[in-house]
């Protein structure tokens, strides 16, 4: 049975060089020695990491281009500007944003999971640790989704009504029908002329603004 894991098309994105130096100082190299175990982790899980992206001003155009499954952020938490770039590339094509940090400050949790950022690990990264976060990530990620669809789903369904209440009102009013007979009129013209009752509707009430 194939891996889920596999099937996984995964960014990183990196706003710095984040290689080993002897002569960095403690927290570059405890950034850089986070970086090499995450990479692990996703080796080790099996994931497919289909680019590792800088911060610039050129990461929205590169996420839409490929277009990944999920996008890992192994930066520190007040990165905003990565932040800001990676959400403002997934705002038309949502998808699960985990962010990898050493920073223990969580001040900037909040803003970060506002921001859009499914999971925000912080410290004590082991590689054996990556996957099972990932797997979270995206069972929550798929709820919100399924949440945020029923939600517009709701929505469109309440201002359908309210077209189609004032189109029948529109034909009540002028040809002196009752509601069942407004109705009645509504729905087989709309079957006439192969709209849905809703489209109908909001091309009457189009028409009568536009004649006033």
């Amino acid at each position: 049975m194939a891996d889920p894991a596999a099937a996984l098309r995964i960014v990183i994105v990196a706003p710095e060089s984040l290689v080993p130096d002897a002569d960095a100082d403690p927290e570059d190299r405890g950034a850089a020695e986070r970086s090499r175990q995450l990479r692990i982790g996703l080796l080790e899980g099996g994931y497919n990491i289909v680019a590792v992206l800088p911060s610039d001003m050129f990461l929205p155009d590169r996420l839409a281009q490929i277009q990944p499954d999920l996008i890992i952020v192994d930066a520190e938490s007040q990165a905003r500007d990565t932040l800001e770039h990676v959400v403002m590339a997934t705002r038309e094509a949502r998808r699960p944003i985990v962010l990898f940090t050493d920073d223990s400050d969580t001040t900037h949790m909040k803003d970060a999971i506002a921001a859009g950022v499914t999971a925000y690990v912080v410290a004590g990264l082991a590689p054996a640790r990556v996957k099972p976060v990932l797997d979270v990530a995206m069972a929550r990620f798929q709820v919100e989704e399924s949440i945020r669809r029923e939600l517009a789903d709701a929505r469109s369904q309440l201002n359908d009504r309210k077209l189609i209440e004032r189109a029948k009102g529109a034909l009540m009013k002028r040809h002196g029908l009752s509601e069942e007979e407004a109705y009645a009129r509504l729905r087989k013209t709309a079957m006439d002329k192969g709209l849905k009752l809703a489209e109908l509707a909001q091309r009457m009430i189009d028409a009568m603004d536009l004649l006033g």
